[in-house]
């Protein structure tokens, strides 16, 4: 783990979340913003669950033989001539990267948006060696001037308002006329373009990220909206592109099919406006390009993922579908979780990556309503892997005690199934019976972890049991 974490903090996280006002606000454009663009892109493409089998199965069939991938891959980067750089963890990963820089002799560095950067804390490890990160994804710009976390992994500064983006441009571009106006957002994205300009010129490196590799032709493929990614990787002399492992993909042919769900899914674009394909370094037919191209390859846990019940999480293409539909994520927004990663996909990764133990409420944040699953592009089983995360966190007595009491508890009856059918009868009379004025209670003894936010429903009629019993008989 490189960048500190909170999620051990989660619920008070969460609680601070739910109280800020201006947060609440924000999060209704994620709802307003995302869902209803990606259904009607979805309802316009009669292919896109055909593709989405498609997508999963390409991701499958390449984490079954990602090792053969990712040698084909790095065998086109030489043969372009690039270079290829295997990371074990975030720290290798951040002396392989600083020692680029240096060789370069570099002051500034420009980067686009890398959720992998982020994860591995490459801006900080480069600012205590004297070397200048500039994000220039224009959200990846907003929260590093506030020293943030992004709190969703598209949409970088979905938490914030106009205002508040104001408030930081006044306070960081001090050089600029101080009675400009920048009411609107027309002007506050005008501003921010002429400052990255300036730093797009100047950069010695460019670092970005990659959505995929393509292991058949060496090539890395960023997909963006704003050509800043372009920028980076063109203008400066070194092009250094960070991915872990499993971004790699066989063929053009597969990411082409991949492509076609990816901003679908995230923003409800047919394509996004930018999809762009880089291979090696600036041959001399090329008019522009870098002159040096290195991939930096990075494990920290995935590899340790393969083979066990959490390698479909790898299918992962990030493209924030999971968190645009989640309730959870919808209520406290993605800096309550506390890590790199928010949302459904946080949830079941950040275990993975900085252990359950650290990360072990993420998983319990979830309804289990499915609607995470019911949009991945790849088909990932969410729910499913959240549940095996609670699995292992009970296994490993890590959640509270009470809960783990109360569990047995509930077994003890469960084992025995008369007297639960009893105990269960006794408890609906008592409870219909102490709630019959108000229909409710607002406190209960042993469920104040329920009562202090919502009250919790006196019962009406039979017990489930019953009512099956009932209506289905001896057909149940």
């Amino acid at each position: 783990m490189s960048v500190h974490s909170t999620s051990p903090q989660f619920k008070e996280n969460a609680a601070r979340a739910l109280s800020d006002t201006q947060l609440q606000r924000a999060l209704g454009n994620v709802k307003q913003g995302f869902i209803d663009k990606r259904r009607k892109a979805v309802e316009n493409l009669p292919e896109f669950e055909a593709l989405r089998d498609s997508a999963r199965d390409i991701k499958n069939h390449t984490l079954r033989h990602l090792d053969l991938y990712l040698e084909a891959y790095e065998a086109k980067v030489k043969a372009s001539g690039g270079q290829v750089h295997f990371a074990r963890d975030a720290e290798e990963a951040r002396a392989i990267v600083l020692s680029l820089c240096r060789e370069a002799n570099a002051r500034t560095v420009t980067k686009g948006k890398s959720m992998i950067a982020e994860e591995i804390g490459i801006n900080e490890h480069l600012e205590a060696n004297g070397v200048t990160p500039i994000e220039t994804d224009l959200g990846e710009y907003i929260i590093q001037l506030r020293h943030e976390l992004p709190s969703h992994i598209i949409a970088p500064a979905v938490h914030l308002n106009a205002s508040q983006v104001e408030q930081d441009f006044r306070r960081v571009h001090k050089d600029l006329d101080p009675n400009r106006d920048l009411s609107q957002p027309v002007q506050l994205l005008t501003e921010a373009r002429t400052v990255l300009r300036e730093r797009f010129l100047a950069a010695d490196v460019g670092i970005t990220g990659a959505n995929f590799l393509v292991a058949e032709t060496g090539t890395s493929v960023i997909v963006t909206n704003e050509g800043n990614g372009d920028l980076t990787q063109i203008l400066p002399k070194t092009h250094i592109v960070l991915a872990s492992i499993e971004k790699v993909v066989p063929t053009l042919e597969d990411v082409s099919q991949i492509l076609r769900v990816l901003a679908r899914s995230a923003t409800g674009q047919e394509m996004s406006v930018y999809t762009t394909f880089s291979t090696g370094p600036r041959r001399s037919s090329d008019a522009d390009g870098p002159e040096n191209y290195h991939v930096v390859l990075i494990d920290n846990g995935r590899s340790a993922m393969l083979g066990t019940s959490f390698e479909e999480m790898l299918r992962c293409i990030r493209c924030g579908a999971c968190m645009n539909h989640c309730p959870i994520y919808h209520a406290v927004g993605g800096h309550a979780y506390g890590w790199v990663y928010p949302g459904p996909m946080g949830a079941v990764l950040t275990p993975s990556l900085i252990g359950v133990d650290q990360a072990g409420h993420l998983p319990n944040a979830s309804t289990f309503c499915g609607r995470c699953e019911s949009v991945c592009p790849v088909r990932i089983p969410l729910p499913k892997l959240m549940r095996h995360w609670r699995d292992r966190e009970f296994e490993h007595h890590l959640s509270p005690a009470t809960f783990r009491s109360g569990l047995a508890f509930w077994g003890f009856f469960a084992k025995r199934p008369a007297l639960y059918r009893l105990v269960t009868r006794a408890a609906m009379a008592s409870l219909g019976w102490a709630g019959r004025s108000k229909g409710r209670f607002n406190w209960l003894p042993l469920a104040k972890g329920w009562t202090k936010s919502r009250d919790f429903p006196a019962p009406q009629g039979e017990t489930f049991q019953a009512r099956w019993k009932r209506e289905r008989g001896n057909n149940a």
